[in-house]
């Protein structure tokens, strides 16, 4: 493997094992100009990136990535993965998603970019209450009828 893909690899076993303690761990293996984002925020910089983080555990209980898979490609690697928690408040959610992450990293082997892909309308819009009927009703129209 590259220098790159030790360091994506290093970065993806960190975010298994992610708890608030090692946060900080993580931050590190990232370059001061860090991209994040995901389908709600996108941020830049270290301090940016920490903040996302700090985020998840304000509003969530006991946040966990179960990595399924770690790919490389030319440009960029990929990263499968599980997150569980629960909302702390309301509406106390149980969330279950599972997504990807673009990883990009320089020649240094810091990470340089961290593009979350999910499903936030399947996954998490569409389980809340309220706005959840709206959105099952709009993704109903996305779905192949059968076939007959």
């Amino acid at each position: 493997m590259t220098k790159k893909q030790d360091a994506i690899t290093a970065y993806a076993k960190a975010f298994g094992e992610l708890t608030e303690d090692t946060l900080d761990d993580l931050v590190a293996m990232t370059s001061p100009d860090i991209i994040f984002t995901d389908p709600f925020n996108r941020v830049e910089g270290q301090g940016g990136f920490r903040h996302v983080f700090d985020h998840m555990y304000e509003t969530c209980t006991d946040p966990r990535f179960d990595i399924t898979d770690v790919g490389h490609g030319k440009a960029a690697s990929y990263i499968r993965w599980r997150m569980t928690a629960q909302l702390k408040s309301w509406p106390r959610l149980n969330l279950e998603f599972e997504g990807m992450t673009e990883v990009h990293a320089n020649a240094k082997g810091q990470i340089t970019a961290h593009y979350d892909h999910w499903d936030s309308a399947s996954q998490l819009l569409a389980k809340l209450p309220v706005i959840g009927a709206v959105v099952r009703r709009v993704l109903k129209l996305f779905i192949l009828p059968p076939r007959g």
